[in-house]
């Protein structure tokens, strides 16, 4: 008996068919295109690596720079290296390290700040973008976005740190000053670390031990530091200095109590604490305004 051909039963048609759903399901897996910044909105950003989106931040958690105290020549550097930038002078990459707790990024907001006030009118702001650490291997997608810009952009990694089997650190020497192209110029990159050489001490140890070459070995961990122009290190304060961090907040705030009292309760903060620093002293004024019933408020 004759049957019909049924066209839909032709293998080719049936391969076609299938081949098309398959692209569908492709391109529906496939990653949507990032939609593009407008980096006029605000001038500091988040970086979303997993997006690809510079996240505007209309309210930026920093303190006036006159409230950073123990840190003065420090300070001075960096807000002159920032203002040489935002002018479109030579200016270095800047690796904040030492204490904990004395300021090192709020220093690098609070400059950012600093820098955008004294602008001219029409003169465009400098922007501050924030990129955390698990998202340093993403640095060369984020360079090229920044470097398609008309604005300057100082590049902040807050507590830069490799671990033992980090690798993700030539990442950033390429991106720093490495690879054909280098650091775009409109780009800056700030880093604070509680390392100076933002490796474990241990890991640079053991590369000298261990190692065929071991200066050699050694230079490769600790060349990171390098592609930092300026190395400004914080060191804890004395007693003094911690009492000025106080009274400076005090005075700034507005908060009223007795001399002594604000001496012998800070001291004891501090002494509760075990250090001095900044961080304990902010700390210690925001428990004395909430015991005070006064906002902190300007």
């Amino acid at each position: 008996m004759d049957r019909t051909t049924d066209m839909s039963d032709d293998p080719i048609e049936t391969l076609s068919r299938k081949l098309d759903r398959l692209v569908q399901a492709v391109e529906r897996l496939a990653p949507a295109v990032a939609p593009a910044t407008d980096l006029s909105r605000a001038d500091c950003f988040v970086w979303s690596a997993e997006t690809g989106v510079l996240e505007p931040v209309t309210r930026v958690n920093r303190v006036a720079i006159d409230l950073i105290r123990g840190v003065d020549r420090v300070k001075d550097i960096l807000v002159d290296n920032t203002s040489r930038f935002a002018q479109g002078l030579p200016a270095n990459n800047v690796l904040l390290w030492g204490a904990r707790g004395m300021g090192k990024s709020s220093l690098i907001k609070a400059a950012h700040a600093e820098i955008n006030a004294g602008l001219a009118a029409g003169e465009p702001p400098l922007k501050l973008v924030e990129i955390h650490r698990e998202d340093i291997d993403t640095l060369p997608r984020l360079m090229a976005i920044l470097k398609a810009s008309p604005f300057r952009f100082v590049l902040f990694c807050d507590d830069l740190s490799f671990d033992h089997d980090d690798t993700s650190y030539k990442s950033l020497k390429a991106a720093l000053e490495g690879g054909l192209e280098g650091r775009p110029a409109n780009v800056i990159f700030y880093a604070t670390s509680n390392r100076r050489h933002l490796l474990p001490r241990d890991m640079i140890d053991n590369e000298r031990s261990t190692a065929i070459n071991p200066s050699e070995a050694v230079e490769e961990k600790v060349s990171l530091s390098d592609r930092f122009g300026l190395w400004l290190g914080f060191h804890k304060c004395s007693q003094e200095e911690y009492l000025q961090m106080v009274d400076g907040y005090v005075a700034h705030y507005g908060l009223k109590v007795d001399a002594e009292t604000l001496r012998a309760e800070s001291l004891e903060w501090a002494t509760t604490r075990g250090s001095r620093s900044g961080r304990v002293a902010w700390q210690f004024i925001q428990d004395l305004a909430g015991r005070l019933g006064q906002p902190l408020e300007g």
